[in-house]
């Protein structure tokens, strides 16, 4: 075939949207994902604020966050170990921009302009990060990255006319409309739903759309993609900006969470955290984020506690999620996800009546 011909059909093929992989099924496909979905929506009756918002509010903010990672990874080949600095910038325009208890740095505008105007920089953010570190490949990716984000941890550390240096930013004032004080603990849980469902959906038609299939195609060759027409460079640099975009908005959650932001809260360890939650819950598929993010947080709330009451350093806890994160990477390349994956196929094994004999006896 030649190479028109082929191009031709690949992008009959992207059109259709026929080659989408196995790899992005939907949780709403699998026998549990109704079921979760409904437990989610019902969650604010049967949790009280605590669990609302420290466990099931924060899986789902981390979650978005490492989602980011996942987009690029999974479907790009690009791990980048910016995207929590991504969020953190966001976070921190919105408290510039909006409204705090540091009126001599923060510009107090209404939160529905400095919101947007916290991610249209946030994007803008990502998408020169990305167009740095897709001149690179493999272990250089991720050490631009990294750099990039140790960069920002460290200008926002000795900066005191923007970002207020290590104190940061405090009582950061949250969106109030439609006569709702968004803060409250059902009320942003709900939002924190809402974005984080937006963003999962959003990734996942992406993955089975013509740009999404290209970059899966720039990701297992980048060499052929670009013989048959596509602009690899570009399609990289268009993942990063859209996966700014996803931890822009986790980032903008965050600081509605907490209701201030620091330097500790874009410290170079906390952007390994992401990376390793994306890593633990599954980093081929969009719900192993919020998967890894869960199991992130429960280690971290309740072993922090357990590890005290023993008379341990609480700090230790991440020796804990080190340990099971080695545990599921030896047992599974692909984290919880991959691990479910292979639990399912053994069933199906079991299930599947025996195969017939070639021949009979006559």
């Amino acid at each position: 075939m030649s190479l028109i011909q082929e191009a031709r059909t690949r992008e009959s093929m992207l059109a259709r949207g026929a080659t989408a992989p196995p790899a992005t099924w939907s949780v709403t496909e699998q026998p549990w994902g109704w079921a979760l979905a409904a437990l989610l929506l019902i969650m604010p009756l049967i949790a009280n604020g605590f669990f609302l918002i420290e466990i099931f509010g924060t899986t789902l903010i981390l979650g978005t966050i490492a989602l980011s990672l996942m987009f690029l990874a999974g479907y790009g080949g690009m791990v980048s170990l910016m995207q929590l600095t991504i969020a953190g910038f966001a976070g921190y325009m919105v408290a510039v921009f909006g409204v705090s208890g540091n009126a001599n740095i923060s510009l107090g505008w209404p939160w529905w302009l400095a919101t947007p105007m916290a991610l249209v920089l946030a994007v803008l953010f990502g998408t020169l990060g990305g167009a740095l570190a897709v001149r690179t490949e493999g272990i250089y990716t991720i050490m631009i990255t990294l750099a990039i984000g140790a960069a920002f941890y460290y200008f926002t550390n000795q900066n005191w006319a923007i970002f207020n240096g290590h104190t940061g930013i405090n009582t950061i004032a949250t969106p109030h409309f439609l006569g709702i004080n968004w803060r409250t603990d059902i009320a942003f849980y709900y939002l924190i739903l809402v974005v984080a469902a937006l963003c999962y959906f959003a990734v996942l038609y992406l993955s089975r759309a013509p740009f999404g299939l290209a970059l899966q195609g720039v990701r297992d060759n980048p060499r052929r993609m670009a013989a048959l027409g596509f602009n690899v460079n570009a399609h990289r640099i268009a993942a990063y900006a859209f996966a700014a975009l996803i931890a822009g908005l986790g980032g903008v959650l965050q600081v509605w969470n907490y209701r201030q932001i620091s330097p500790g809260s874009v410290a170079v360890e906390r952007c390994i955290d992401i990376l390793i939650v994306a890593v633990v819950g599954g980093i081929t598929r969009p719900v192993g984020p919020y998967i890894g993010a869960f199991i992130f947080v429960i280690l971290r709330t309740f072993a922090l506690d357990f590890l005290v009451k023993v008379g341990l350093d609480g700090n230790r806890f991440r020796l804990l999620i080190g340990l099971g994160f080695l545990a599921i990477v030896f047992w599974s390349s692909d984290g919880v996800i991959g691990l479910y994956e292979r639990w399912r196929r053994r069933g199906q094994q079991k299930d599947a009546p025996p195969r017939s004999g070639g021949h009979g006896h006559g």
